[in-house]
């Protein structure tokens, strides 16, 4: 099984690959290529993709169960012991945002959601 995510690029990169995958949903790819056509589509997606963004997944035998690869994007597969996770690099409050990073050690406080709150009054 094979699934590839495009963000931002062309649509004929998109009509080209719905010669072999089916498109689910708008730049989301889903099947079943052999591993030679996986990887020359990945590199036509490579070449062709301009400025977007792709993330290719597929089924291969380790410990996951699969493994991925990303172009153009920001998160990029790490190894740690052995399990491949995506690294997120992190990104500082833009100039102007208010927002303040959340508390590492600070556990939710009691009855803070819309459901906890529905809960209370109908009781």
């Amino acid at each position: 099984m094979t699934v590839i995510v495009l963000t931002n690029c062309p649509s004929g990169l998109r009509g080209f690959l719905t010669r072999w995958l089916l498109e689910i949903s708008p730049g989301v790819f889903l099947g079943s290529p052999s591993a030679r056509v996986r990887d020359i589509l990945w590199d036509e997606i490579r070449t062709y993709s301009g400025r977007g963004r792709a993330l290719l997944a597929y089924r291969t035998d380790n410990e996951q169960g699969y493994t991925f690869r990303t172009h153009d994007h920001a998160w990029h597969p790490t190894d740690h012991e052995g399990l491949t996770l995506l690294h997120r690099p992190a990104t500082p409050n833009p100039a102007g945002s208010s927002a303040q990073p959340a508390p590492q050690n600070q556990t939710p406080r009691q009855g803070w959601s819309r459901a906890a709150r529905r809960r209370r009054f109908s009781q």
